[in-house]
């Protein structure tokens, strides 16, 4: 981002990113609490997660890890002493703050009978090109089946949490949950969400996510 601070605790209409995303899960109905992986010396974060309405549920800390899998598994681990295996839990960027409750809704309703758990997505609909090693276009992919991955992502909490530490016990660091699910043989559902489900990682996505936020309050 190229800012003074980390972009989750930049200022986005009157709140930092990270307020909006907690809030969007914490203000739903369906969802019992939040946990929030927290670098272990982020003072200034976890100040901010104890100012925070809790809105009648737990809003809970714990210290992230080195990469998002590590804070992921951080957060489960908390969860497994709230919770039981079966139950469902939802991981979700903190940098995604314009994810709608429609949207959240959308992946509960068809996950719930679900063997393996899902992930939100929006379908690709731009032409993807494929170069080699010079910068040359080498082949046209198909984009029929290609999809933006976006979060929340939805899954049992034993399994994600078994399958998470399998992926690290065999050295491989995945970016996301439902690939940690997928290399245990689940095959995760894509639900089809908004477009508008941003994840803030260059300076112009700040911008648009203010747009977007705006647009919300008029459409709701």
């Amino acid at each position: 981002m190229g800012a003074e601070r980390p972009k989750q605790y930049l200022a986005l209409l009157g709140k930092t990113v990270l307020e909006h995303s907690v809030q969007r899960l914490q203000t739903h109905t369906r969802i019992s609490g939040v946990v929030v992986a927290v670098a272990e010396h982020d003072s200034y974060g976890n100040k901010l997660l104890h100012e925070l309405p809790t809105h009648g549920k737990p809003l809970i800390s714990v210290s992230g890890g080195a990469q998002r899998c590590h804070s992921v598994l951080n957060a489960l681990q908390r969860l497994a002493e709230l919770a039981a295996p079966e139950d469902w839990v939802l991981v979700h960027d903190a940098v995604r703050p314009c994810l709608r409750h429609a949207d959240i809704d959308r992946l509960i309703n068809a996950l719930t009978d679900h063997p393996g758990g899902g992930l939100l997505g929006t379908r690709v609909n731009d032409t993807l090109q494929r170069v080699n090693a010079a910068g040359e276009v080498v082949e046209t992919v198909d984009r029929a089946a290609l999809w933006h991955a976006q979060t929340p992502q939805m899954f049992r909490l034993g399994a994600l949490r078994q399958a998470l530490d399998n992926a690290m016990a065999r050295g491989v660091t995945v970016t996301d949950e439902a690939t940690a699910m997928s290399l245990t043989g689940t095959m995760p559902l894509m639900v089809e969400g908004h477009a508008d489900n941003i994840k803030i990682t260059h300076m112009p996505d700040l911008a648009l996510a203010e747009f977007y936020l705006k647009q919300q309050e008029i459409d709701s």
